[in-house]
């Protein structure tokens, strides 16, 4: 069985909890005492005199507030496919949780209540997961029992909805008319919608096909750790570990040693503690190479004939995380994998507004939860490949350099 990553978001109280927790409860993947212990805790009970959104919102402040504050990860599975659901927050302030939940997630589900339309948090999420490149999107019409499961509703929203995924080009788009907090066409279809012919939620979620957006052709290996132990046994061993982040490796391979960009050859490879022909993505493997090179942790080494950029500039999308504001001139630490530089801020081109999608002038800071165009000039070379040929090399992180934090979510172009 395969397994389905995805996300839910939308704005405040549009029912991303409830949802999640109408999946599990319908799909019988809640335990008797998870149950029990549900009964006890519901504020907001409906038939069945229990609160579904409980089941994600683990905090005591969520609970207490009926708000998703973090990002909340849900395993469940059914006969036909295992999920990982993540539950991410709806408040502007927490977009940077959402986009740490939306980073490794193969679908998103997108919210929206059927009272409100297409809002400003639409837009904003729509963008990230344009941003982060998820190929496929579910739009979820949610509380339409509080709209009488009017079609025209429906089909005004889904309207709204199509220009925006025209305008961020999100081509695999699907819309469903739900009501979490009753069960409509969740996991069973509604006889309150006789107007929609489509299959339910879950049907979808299990069949839908999501083609692995692993790069398996660009071989790219970066160190993490020189072997070197120095011991009586294996007194000239040196080896360079790391995972595999795409493509393969065989032994007797022309590699090149970047950002030094010195030609070698590999001349053992080892996995789980045994010698092996060849090695594949995302195994964790140890290189040994034909020729002595100084190589360091972060170095990449990648076949010849499959060269990426190496540059000590760069333009990036930047979705902004920080309090503190991003400005033009301002020095961070950038952590591309394995490897840590410093880097400035040499530009920033221009924003993007999330109400009308457009590129817009930068006049002052930019703010938490901005998204924005900039250059990057690093203190050595940066090996990389763009962020939609290889999301893995191609993504990055901008740390602070006095507090450590995280500031910046990286998506080099």
């Amino acid at each position: 069985m395969d397994i389905l990553r995805f996300i839910t978001a939308g704005s405040v109280d549009d029912g991303k909890s409830t949802l999640i927790g109408r999946l599990l409860y319908d799909s019988k993947n809640i335990l008797i005492d998870q149950l029990e212990a549900l009964e006890k805790q519901s504020k907001n009970k409906n038939e069945n005199g229990i609160d579904l959104a409980i089941l994600t919102d683990g905090l005591r402040a969520e609970r207490e507030q009926g708000i998703t504050i973090d990002v909340a990860y849900r395993y469940f599975s059914t006969p036909k496919r295992k999920f990982i659901i993540a539950d991410a927050p709806g408040h502007i302030q927490y977009t940077r949780n959402m986009i740490t939940g939306a980073s490794n997630s193969q679908l998103i589900v997108i919210l929206i209540d059927a009272r409100q339309g297409v809002i400003e948090q639409t837009r904003r999420h729509s963008i990230i997961a344009s941003l982060l490149k998820i190929k496929n999107v579910v739009v979820a019409i949610n509380k339409m029992d509080l709209v009488d499961y009017a079609e025209d509703v429906f089909n005004n929203i889904k309207a709204q909805y199509h220009l925006v995924a025209q305008k961020l080009g999100l081509e695999n788009v699907q819309y469903f008319p739900i009501s979490a907090f009753y069960g409509d066409n969740i996991v069973e279809k509604s006889e309150k919608t006789p107007w929609y012919t489509g299959s339910t939620l879950l049907d979808f979620l299990e069949t839908v096909e999501v083609k692995n957006s692993e790069n398996t052709v660009n071989s790219r290996f970066q160190v993490q750790y020189v072997i070197r132990p120095q011991t009586e046994e294996l007194h000239d061993y040196r080896g360079y570990s790391g995972e595999v982040i795409s493509g393969t490796y065989k032994k007797g391979d022309k590699i090149t040693v970047l950002p030094q960009n010195i030609e070698t050859v590999i001349s053992k490879i080892e996995t789980g503690g045994k010698e092996v022909d060849a090695v594949f993505t995302n195994q964790p493997v140890v290189l040994h190479i034909e020729d002595d090179i100084d190589i360091s942790r972060g170095d990449f080494l990648v076949k010849t004939e499959q060269l990426p950029k190496v540059e000590n500039e760069v333009e990036a999308i930047v979705c902004w995380l920080d309090k503190k504001e991003l400005n033009e001139g301002n020095k961070y630490f950038i952590q591309h994998k394995s490897k840590v530089l410093k880097t400035i801020v040499k530009e920033v081109e221009y924003k993007i507004d999330v109400n009308t999608l457009e590129n817009t002038p930068v006049y002052s800071g930019i703010k938490l939860n901005e998204v924005v165009k900039v250059k990057l000039k690093t203190s050595s070379p940066l090996v990389f490949d763009s962020f939609s040929e290889n999301n893995n090399t191609g993504s990055a992180i901008l740390i602070d350099e006095t507090s450590n934090s995280t500031v910046g979510a990286v998506m080099i172009l």
